[in-house]
């Protein structure tokens, strides 16, 4: 399976409770619900066709609980989200759920990127990723992640959570596809495109 990673950022980076004010209000983080205002019809296809894709899912303790409080209740099956979630099998990595009685559920303990790298060997649709700050910075910085599918939103926020933490490794992505909804959220893939390379502006000595 291809793992991919899939999320929601400001401007200035910052991954933080797009989906509500109570989602995560570590360091005082104000700022909960930021995406609400931008969804529209070109966002929903966006990400209903992702999930489309899905074969399972890979969580955070954190969004797994979130999802876990919602997602359940959304019992119409034509719902492309709902279904998905709620039928596909969920590994979520924690060493500290305590509930993780949502169907098809299986806790990643111990050593967890071992797990997740040999979920990557297995055939099927992509393993994907949503939110999940934590997990995401473990698999940015083990170069698991096969695929980013990020979404910016024209708004900054100035603090908060960010994908791309201060002293995680330095990498090249290339940009594989980018549109952008009527309420100006771009929307952009990228896959992993080595290490950072560097150059100079600077003039020639004469």
């Amino acid at each position: 399976m291809r793992l991919t990673l899939h999320t929601f950022l400001t401007l200035d980076g910052v991954m933080q409770a797009p989906g509500g004010p109570d989602e995560d209000r570590d360091g005082h983080f104000e700022h909960g619900g930021w995406s609400f205002p931008y969804g529209d019809q070109d966002f929903g296809t966006a990400v209903s066709g992702w999930f489309d894709q899905a074969g399972a899912f890979l969580l955070g303790r954190r969004t797994y609980e979130i999802f876990a409080g919602h997602w359940p209740q959304v019992t119409d099956p034509g719902d492309p989200i709902a279904s998905r979630l709620n039928a596909l099998p969920k590994y979520v990595a924690s060493r500290t759920l305590g509930d993780a009685s949502w169907a098809n559920t299986t806790v990643l303990g111990g050593d967890a990127l071992a797990e997740i790298a040999k979920l990557k060997e297995q055939p099927g649709g992509e393993l994907q990723v949503h939110g999940s700050g934590e997990l995401a910075h473990a698999l940015i910085e083990h170069d698991l992640v096969d695929e980013y599918r990020l979404l910016f939103f024209p708004v900054h926020l100035g603090s908060g959570k960010k994908l791309f933490r201060d002293g995680a490794r330095a990498a090249a992505l290339r940009l594989t596809s980018s549109s952008v909804t009527s309420t100006g959220v771009i929307i952009a893939s990228y896959q992993p495109d080595g290490p950072a390379r560097h150059g100079s502006y600077a003039l020639p000595d004469s």
